[in-house]
């Protein structure tokens, strides 16, 4: 029996507000590691995935389970924030081709991830990707698929590359990510009114949005220039920021594809 209690029974509680995504907490940095070692590696196998993130030589005078141990906690402990999630991608990788504890990982640091409100998430075949709220999960995740289904593969492929731009690391690219959303919804707009050489701005009287809706959607189209494509030193967009111009980008996307569908 490998469920814990609480899988077994159905219970959880509300994940956790996100507070954390560039930084590595203590209880993170151990997580990885013991989370690794649940999956029956042994600390010996961890050290040298470790060290071969860290580019560290293992100390040859650890030999023992508890002396290895406190040698991969100490070198996880010391390194930059970033490092760990490499390290979290490179134990997740290494136990490859062993499915089941590989998915074992996989399920219980987003479980960590979660509960811990740490914005990001370990994915099949993609590794660490950038989490948002539960809402933009959704709105992104269905935006994705509605535009893919109508055959608007360019606004489908803008949207992932938004996602792609704010998992990047040890710095999101959130003025990247901003300008893919709105170039998706931009896409979809010259789909839709078959005007492939206008602008967004330009378009938006001609997408029969509700008014006085058609108007933050142009204020969007101009919030957009400013931070994706015009920045100005000292004006770098936060990241609830491009989150929010991603998540209202995906639900006008998914709108105009209704409307017209």
């Amino acid at each position: 029996m490998n469920e814990p209690f609480s899988e077994r029974h159905g219970y959880s509680g509300p994940d956790a507000e996100i507070t954390i995504r560039e930084d590595a907490p203590e209880n993170l940095r151990f997580a990885v590691v013991q989370i690794g070692y649940g999956a029956g590696k042994g600390w010996k196998w961890i050290r040298e995935v470790v060290c071969g993130v860290l580019f560290e030589m293992p100390n040859s005078n650890n030999w023992s389970e508890s002396n290895v141990r406190n040698e991969v906690l100490g070198l996880v402990a010391d390194c930059p924030w970033f490092k760990v999630y490499d390290i979290a991608e490179a134990i997740w990788r290494e136990l490859d081709p062993d499915f089941e504890s590989q998915d074992r990982y996989r399920e219980e640091l987003n479980r960590f991830f979660r509960e811990k409100g740490i914005g990001w998430k370990l994915e099949e075949h993609k590794g660490l990707v950038f989490r948002g709220h539960e809402g933009f999960a959704s709105v992104t995740a269905k935006a994705v698929e509605v535009l893919a289904l109508s055959d608007r593969s360019t606004a489908a492929n803008e949207i992932r590359e938004a996602l792609a731009d704010l998992s990047r690391r040890p710095d999101p690219d959130r003025t990247g990510a901003i300008q893919h959303a709105i170039a998706a919804l931009e896409a979809t707009a010259r789909h839709i009114t078959g005007q492939p050489k206008l602008n967004l701005g330009q378009l938006v009287n001609e997408l029969n949005i509700p008014k006085p809706l058609d108007q933050a959607v142009e204020k969007l189209w101009g919030f957009g220039s400013q931070y994706g494509r015009h920045l100005r030193e000292g004006e770098m967009p936060r990241d609830d920021e491009a989150e929010l111009v991603v998540s209202v980008a995906c639900a006008v996307c998914i709108f105009l594809v209704g409307r017209t569908s």
